[in-house]
């Protein structure tokens, strides 16, 4: 049989369609702009933390910034970037996580059960680091705001002075719970890579590169859409 440059091209055009078959979009470029672009900031806040407090400040402020971004997103985006879409309740988790143990899991298109409760998870510590973060640089602003419920000591004792100081100073309780929720985030991003990498070898695709080109493998029998 002779191959001639028609023949050629025909066959390229036809490998082309095959590719294009096999993959699907799925993360739109909002989702992958916050995903690397929080990766780059939370690393910058974590490692200039009490070495570069300008950049850490910085950093943090750009968090919280990303994070308003996805929550809207989460709301008005895309059909895998709406939270109405892949969060689920407990039970469903529970039982998602179950079938992982058991690996007998079902590939997910977009976020699974698990998945899909680590971002919540990561969004409210998120959240929660930013305000604390921010209740430190600007004492004047929070000042201004109503006294909130005591959970604390109002006042301690400093060891070095032997002066007490008010609960609005920023190296008191604010800072240590800005500082344990930093912490939290620090073991969350470790297993939510734990997880990615487990998910990536079940279900035998790349899921860090489909979160750059926002593309996956079509969905096959049995996996969920």
């Amino acid at each position: 049989m002779t191959i001639t440059a028609e023949n050629t091209k025909g066959m390229k055009m036809s490998d082309n369609l095959s590719k294009t078959a096999e993959t699907v979009r799925v993360w739109d470029p909002v989702v992958r702009v916050f995903h690397w672009g929080l990766v780059a900031t939370f690393g910058t806040a974590w490692l200039t933390a009490e070495e570069i407090q300008p950049v850490h400040e910085i950093a943090g402020y750009a968090v919280a910034g990303l994070v308003g971004v996805r929550l809207i997103w989460g709301v008005i985006g895309s059909r895998n970037a709406r939270f109405a879409n892949f969060v689920k309740g407990p039970k469903e988790t529970l039982a998602y996580l179950g079938t992982v143990k058991r690996g007998t899991e079902r590939r997910y298109l977009g976020h699974n059960p698990a998945g899909a409760a680590m971002i919540v998870a990561l969004l409210l510590t998120l959240s929660a680091t930013a305000l604390t973060g921010w209740m430190m640089a600007e004492p004047d602003l929070v000042a201004m705001m109503p006294p909130l419920p005591q959970i604390a000591a109002p006042a301690w004792a400093d060891e070095d002075e032997g002066e007490y100081r008010t609960g609005r100073e920023t190296d008191g309780p604010i800072k240590e719970v800005h500082e344990v929720l930093a912490n939290l985030l620090f073991l969350l991003a470790a297993l939510h890579v734990g997880g990615v990498v487990l998910a990536s070898v079940r279900h035998r695709e790349n899921l860090a590169r489909a979160m750059v080109t926002g593309e996956k493998r079509a969905p096959e029998p049995g996996d969920i859409a």
